[in-house]
């Protein structure tokens, strides 16, 4: 009995770091894109924070898109497709979002920092939602479809797990690596003082980078998202653009493809985000004003 009992979790160990080996791409996307959320919060919240968007990241996983999977995946696959473009479209729309803020264009309120952080953390479980989504559905999509659906169940289970451990474990060590550096600022030798001081001063631009990194992930896999998934449903345009592009360029190795294919999908991603955030605008200002037509009358 024991015997076959490992032997059953030596499969699914064994099944779910297979899948989870192509989803490699979007864990490092959601641990760039999750450090932007803790910016500007005091340094003994940042923890608290990162551990709240992880629980969420779990209830995503676990409450939401796992068993929604395995039931579309059996009764309904036709659905799943139109589910990734809506979530590849929202993180369009969010990196969009974002780009038009380095160009001055502010989306936020004068709210108490209390509610900023609850707002924060929602914000990040909602971006957190579709990155989790990709990650499951593509494991979903490398483990074996004979695998029986309790087998199925175990290894998502299994990647769900690491992949929110290895994901906000990072997370969490970024965001208090400054804390290091004071700690080693107050070290009696002279050499470990300095490269505590150097560490301090270079946390400001490398959260800067994480920023525009997350930025450029959100457009680059929404916008993958939505290109691949079109052309699983009903629109082949970009999808053969893209393939087409990648066949003409092959001979220059697999890492020139992939960044044509990247920054391809990212300006898609770009395109796409701004139009919806131009929708979303205007109908936030027909709706405004609505409103104060009717508190003026």
């Amino acid at each position: 009995m024991s015997v076959g009992l490992l032997a059953v979790v030596d499969d699914i160990l064994t099944a779910a770091l297979k899948a989870s080996a192509k989803t490699a791409g979007v864990v490092i996307d959601d641990a760039a894109v999750t450090p932007q959320y803790v910016q500007g919060l005091t340094p003994a919240r940042e923890l608290p924070v990162v551990w709240r968007i992880a629980l969420g990241s779990l209830f995503n996983k676990f409450v939401i898109i796992i068993p929604v999977a395995l039931l579309l995946s059996t009764f309904a696959p036709w659905v799943l497709p139109f589910l990734l473009i809506i979530g590849g479209t929202y993180l369009c729309f969010e990196g969009a979002e974002k780009v038009t803020e380095w160009f001055g264009l502010h989306h936020g309120s004068d709210e108490t920092e209390a509610r900023d952080e609850k707002k924060l953390v929602f914000g990040a479980i909602r971006t957190d939602l579709i990155l989790s989504t990709e990650i499951m559905l593509i494991a979903l999509d490398g483990l074996d479809p004979d695998f029986g659906i309790w087998m199925t169940l175990g290894a998502l289970v299994v990647i769900g797990l690491g992949m929110t451990a290895l994901v906000y474990g990072a997370v969490a060590l970024l965001v208090k690596i400054d804390d290091v550096g004071l700690r080693l600022m107050k070290n009696p030798t002279r050499r470990i003082r300095r490269i505590g001081a150097r560490i301090v001063r270079a946390m400001p631009a490398v959260f800067r980078f994480i920023s525009i990194v997350g930025t450029v992930a959100m457009l680059w896999v929404g916008g993958h998202l939505v290109i691949a998934n079109l052309a699983e449903t009903f629109w082949h345009g970009p999808y053969d653009l893209l393939h087409t592009v990648a066949h003409a360029i092959e001979s220059a190795g697999p890492v020139v493809v992939w960044i044509a294919d990247t920054a391809m999908s990212a300006v898609f991603g770009i395109i796409l985000g701004l139009v919806v955030v131009a929708i979303v605008t205007a109908v936030t200002r027909v709706l405004n004003r609505n409103k104060k037509d009717l508190v003026n009358h």
